[in-house]
């Protein structure tokens, strides 16, 4: 068994059956994704899509791919045939480009809402308030090839586990209060993808659904 084949295995251990994996491939090799697949690894996250479109064809069709990175306007086309998730939806305007590009290929894309819960300017996302006024438009409600399905948030990098927790925890309180506002009729609201390699222990202990993780997995980049 290789060293990522016991990687998974361990990572996998320290989460509640219920919480999903997202094996974070960016910047890995072919051969470094196959021996997580090899360890029944089936969900994958890429930030840069010229990156996953290189890797897609390369790879056995069975894999789910997540685009987890921020997401431009002009990339949208190239993704819509086959990732299974979109994380990073961080404003109406992107939403609108995925359910047009969804449409004409046919199909309803599952997304992520992205919420700023950071102290870091670096980060993307809506706020609270921005999400409220997103769903009370109409053109909002017009949009029937793509499926909101949670919520997704980066928490601050810092050494400050208090901070870290407060800041999944204000995540966990927009997806319960827009679950009550918008979305008790719909059982698929249900994902809260927050957690990467430093704090997916504190993410999970404050109702995290979906854990991102790489160097765990992978080992740091080189």
């Amino acid at each position: 068994m290789t060293a990522i084949f016991n990687n998974i295995i361990a990572v996998r251990k320290q989460l509640p059956e219920e919480v999903k994996l997202v094996a974070v491939s960016k910047t890995r090799t072919i051969d470094e994704i196959l021996e997580a697949y090899n360890a029944g690894q089936r969900l994958f996250g890429e930030n840069r899509v010229a990156e996953l479109i290189s890797k897609i064809d390369r790879l056995p069709a069975d894999i789910q791919w997540h685009m987890i990175g921020h997401l431009q306007t002009n990339k949208v086309k190239s993704i819509i045939p086959f990732v299974s998730l979109i994380h990073s939806v961080d404003s109406f305007r992107l939403l609108s480009v995925i359910n047009s590009e969804a449409s004409k290929a046919g199909r309803i894309t599952d997304c992520l809402l992205q919420f700023y819960i950071a102290s870091e300017e670096t980060k993307f996302g809506f706020s609270i308030e921005e999400a409220v006024e997103m769903f009370g438009r109409k053109e909002f409600r017009d949009l029937a090839n793509v499926r909101i399905r949670g919520v997704m948030g980066m928490a601050t990098f810092t050494d400050d586990q208090e901070k870290v927790r407060n800041e999944f925890s204000k995540l966990r309180e927009y997806f319960s209060l827009l679950k009550d506002k918008y979305f008790t009729w719909r059982p698929d609201f249900n994902e809260i993808s927050m957690g990467m390699s430093g704090d997916f222990r504190i993410a999970v202990e404050e109702g995290s659904t979906m854990v991102r993780i790489g160097s765990l997995i992978f080992g740091e980049r080189k």
